[in-house]
């Protein structure tokens, strides 16, 4: 594990520069310098190619002065100490140095005593923050960062049990904030390659976006799928932001690939971490409308019982459950309801926020609102060309009608493929004891249910069905005249041979044997 920290000094004066190394040097800290620059232009090269702990520079210094390299070096690296060195008449740079959030201000001739407590402060203070990093890194096993993303996909969680909360405890010290890193065109921009080479370019993308958030070193990142991640951040919101900015603006610099990340809002409880989460998903879910390559935030506030966005929220799952229903005229009502008294100013709003509660409800149903229209492929900026509401309306209604239809034909899919796994099933345990409860058990409903499915798809009850494939067996079994009846009826799972008789007669009109009679078997 690397301990040493790493210095980096900044002086327009070849002598000064010298003089400040050795003195860091001799400070008797774990120091190392890996640096030196007389202008902030090379400074700031060394910030971007090395790891950098701290920065002792001049704050009066030609071209870019210090402050103004300051800044620029927080962009790179927020989580950078930097302390200014001036004379007396340039104090008047200390208000300036506050407000880019200096870690320290020496004063020129700085005195040994002066300069070694600066480096033993910000030196503890970095070994502090590592620590805490270290801490909540083993609280993030793999088993932890299950738990929690389970957590968070469930809609309406429980309280966390106690693994949960030792899991979440380190990450709610301070409060957390939940992001959702998401790798864009993943699929798409590798479809026409071989499927070695795109399998080998997909992972290194991954390993890429998965290298700069742990570089990030201000928080843990959870694995959500191949080309998802997420990311929990219990540094203050605006630090985050800036550092999130910072691996996008490095994923796109890349040939590799770019990213878009949705944020949430900064949470100190459990309850807050879960809809922090919920809100990085609603934010980034806004991709297919806002554009990829960029950090969506979802700056909607909840809003109190009673006022307008409840009705809202209400109409919008009466939408969805139209649209699942396949109720085009439903659908269509409640677009009307919620377009009503917009104004074009807030209709980009509106739709952002149906499109985001569609996506994340229909999730619940393992269903993927963006995948299923491939509005990856539509061009969103098609919204903004629009003049009228009534324009956005109608290409509203089309995607709708269309999601409907999509989620209706799969459902019908989904139904004939399982009564075909149901028929198979009765199939090959024809000549067992085949019952509903045990059929449901198999394909993991309830008996009930289970029955109300094969009815509503075959036509006719289960045991119907049963009894019926069952018997047409029985004719094929009495087709061998070396066949006993009474070892058919075994065979067929009819343990009395009388019951047996009863049933074929009841179905024929005849025993088995005056069957057999009248085929001449």
């Amino acid at each position: 594990m690397v301990r040493t920290i790493n210095v980096l000094l900044v002086d327009d004066e070849a002598v000064d520069l010298e003089w400040m190394r050795r003195r860091v040097l001799s400070s008797g800290l774990d120091i190392a310098v890996v640096g030196t620059a007389n202008n902030g232009f090379d400074a700031l090269e060394l910030v971007e190619r090395e790891r950098i702990d701290i920065i002792l520079s001049d704050i009066r210094m030609p071209i870019m002065t210090g402050t103004e390299f300051a800044r620029r070096a927080k962009k790179i690296n927020p989580k950078i100490k930097i302390v200014f060195i001036s004379g007396h008449e340039d104090f008047s740079y200390a208000k300036e140095a506050i407000q880019i959030s200096a870690s320290g201000y020496l004063l020129k001739p700085v005195k040994d005593k002066d300069l070694y407590e600066m480096l033993q402060t910000l030196c503890s203070a970095i070994e502090q923050e590592r620590e805490r990093n270290r801490s909540l890194d083993e609280a993030m096993s793999l088993f932890n960062k299950e738990l929690i993303l389970r957590w968070f996909e469930e809609n309406s969680p429980e309280p966390a049990a106690p693994q949960l909360m030792n899991a979440l405890s380190p990450l709610l010290i301070k409060g957390a904030t939940a992001a959702i890193i998401e790798i864009d065109d993943l699929e798409w921009k590798m479809q026409d390659l071989p499927e070695d080479d795109a399998r080998l370019l997909i992972r290194q993308a991954v390993q890429f976006v998965k290298s700069l958030l742990e570089e990030t070193k201000i928080g843990t990142m959870i694995t959500a799928s191949h080309h998802r991640f997420i990311f929990l951040c219990s540094r203050p919101q605006e630090e985050f932001l800036q550092v999130m900015e910072g691996v996008i603006q490095r994923a796109a610099e890349s040939s590799l690939c770019t990213v878009t990340i949705g944020a949430g809002h900064y949470a100190r409880t459990e309850g807050e971490l879960h809809a922090s989460y919920k809100q990085a998903q609603a934010a980034l879910s806004a991709k297919w409308l806002l554009g990829k390559n960029r950090l969506i935030r979802d700056n909607m506030e909840p809003l109190p019982p009673g006022t307008q966005g409840t009705g809202i929220d209400q109409t919008l799952e009466q939408l969805l459950e139209a649209i699942i229903q396949y109720d085009l005229v439903a659908i269509d009502d409640h677009l009307l309801q919620l377009m009503r008294n917009t104004g074009k100013k807030d209709v980009y709003d509106l739709i952002i926020r149906i499109t985001s509660k569609l996506h994340a409800d229909l999730q619940q149903q393992h269903e993927n609102l963006y995948e299923l229209l491939q509005w990856e492929t539509h061009q969103p900026e098609i919204l903004f060309q629009f003049e009228t509401i009534h324009d956005i309306l109608s290409w509203m209604r089309r995607r709708f009608f269309e999601l409907s239809e999509l989620l209706y034909v799969k459902r019908q899919r989904q139904k004939r493929k399982l009564i075909d796994e149901i028929t198979n099933y009765v199939e090959e345990n024809l000549e067992s004891k085949i019952t509903l409860k045990e059929a449901a058990v198999h394909f993991n409903f309830t008996p009930n249910y289970l029955g109300y499915l094969f009815k509503e798809g075959y036509g006719i009850p289960f045991n119907d069905y049963v009894k019926e494939r069952k018997m047409n067996r029985v004719f094929e079994l009495l087709q061998d005249p070396t066949l006993m009846i009474y070892e058919i009826a075994e065979r067929m799972g009819y343990k009395n041979l009388i019951y047996f008789n009863r049933q074929f007669k009841q179905i024929t009109g005849m025993t088995p044997g005056e069957y057999r009679k009248k085929h001449k078997i």
